[in-house]
């Protein structure tokens, strides 16, 4: 255990921590309806919780004037780290469901997606502030829209990089809660248009040489499972290994119809930081053989989602949130890899720090039944104001 982590410093933070407090404002977010790219009343409200609680509220626009930013910095004026809370305010493009606390669990759009999250770490941010338990450095609270694909971008986050909103470290408090992600795979989501020339015809009276663009398609995903099984080669700890994945294909408006147009959508997923450019290069290369060899058109849109990324074991923000969960559940988290994309990825790669990924374990993201039981919340608050005496006070 850290030494800056007294029985009597652990105890004192684990017992100021609110339940009562956290989920009224889990449901105040909750309850303010926020899809990708309209999260500004949520930020709003966001900034006016802080606000009340004495904290000096900044709002950059970042990129994005319909939900400015939300920030937060509270500094003890003594050298040390600072450590960033940060998370997405928007929610996927579902209908809305409205918040409900019932028999210790929160439920309600976003509740595990991850405005739970997002309460949680305000709630770690009282406390440091009330017990003034932060030894030194800093916590940097940051809010934001346009997390959520595709409808976003990642662009506000991007841009409040840019602009240099970042710590030393960063926490996220994503609903994964059962191991602590030391590496993980970046991701683009791919759009492929294979085209021909002329009209739609009746299967019968297509003329010699037409190129077949569902042929074309079917072409591109057994080159896919090929490239798949070279991918398995591409092997990292904790990452896993490289994948191409198609999970659409859409031709024709009728059975006997040769179409115009073939499309397929998928993702692409790498292990090795640093190779995006790359593994979209060797993507283009199989579109135009195919599309040389076929006689069709072949476009493409290549979004990349985030980088992949590795942390070192013995990063202090791993050691001080180890030393943090050992003091709350009496036990450290085994180290693994993300299994999805999130914006510690961008933060890996734009801003060079260590990212953590760790919140709740609630259910139901990106469907119509998310749940977080409140003591998750409450447990991750804890977990997130002792990882910060342990970080902030040990530069």
């Amino acid at each position: 255990m850290s030494a800056l982590l007294t029985t009597e410093g652990i105890a004192r933070i684990c017992q100021s921590v609110r339940p009562e407090r956290l989920v009224e404002t889990a449901i105040a977010l909750v309850e303010v309806p926020s899809p990708t790219r309209s999260a500004g009343a949520a930020a709003d409200r966001l900034a006016g919780l802080l606000a009340a609680d004495g904290f000096e509220v900044e709002r950059p626009v970042a990129d994005w004037p319909e939900a400015p930013a939300v920030v937060v910095r509270f500094e003890t004026g003594r050298p040390g780290r600072t450590l960033q809370f940060d998370g997405h305010l928007d929610t996927v493009h579902l209908p809305f469901v409205p918040p409900r606390h019932e028999a210790g669990y929160l439920y309600g759009s976003g509740a595990s997606d991850m405005k739970g999250g997002i309460a949680a770490f305000v709630e770690a941010l009282r406390v440091l502030r009330e017990t003034d338990s932060l030894p030194a450095g800093a916590i940097l609270l940051t809010a934001h829209d346009h997390h959520e694909g595709p409808w976003g971008d990642r662009r506000q986050l991007r841009a409040l990089l840019r602009d240099g909103y970042k710590g030393d470290g960063v926490l996220l408090p994503e609903y994964l809660a059962d191991h602590l992600p030391a590496a993980g795979r970046g991701m683009a989501i791919f759009e492929i248009t294979i085209r021909r020339d002329g009209e739609p015809v009746h299967e019968v009276l297509r003329p010699a040489g037409l190129p077949d663009v569902v042929a074309t398609g079917a072409e591109l995903v057994l080159r896919f499972q090929d490239l798949q099984a070279q991918l398995a080669g591409k092997q990292r700890p904790y990452a896993g290994h490289d994948s191409v994945f198609i999970g659409q294909i859409q031709a024709g408006e009728i059975y006997n119809q040769a179409p115009t147009e073939c499309r397929l959508q998928g993702t692409r997923r790498w292990v090795t930081p640093g190779s995006a450019g790359e593994v979209q290069a060797e993507f283009n290369r199989i579109l135009a053989e195919l599309g040389q060899k076929s006689g069709t058109q072949i476009e493409a849109s290549f979004e990349i989602q985030g980088d992949a990324f590795a942390i070192a074991p013995d990063d202090p923000l791993v050691s001080a949130f180890q030393a943090a969960h050992q003091a709350v559940t009496g036990r450290e988290l085994p180290l693994g890899g993300k299994p999805f994309v999130d914006d510690g990825n961008t933060f890996s790669a734009l801003a060079g720090i260590p990212a953590l990924t760790h919140g709740p374990a609630a259910t139901g993201a990106h469907t119509l039944q998310e749940r977080v039981a409140v003591a998750e919340l409450v447990r991750v608050a804890q977990v997130y104001a002792l990882t910060a005496m342990g970080y902030c006070g040990s530069a």
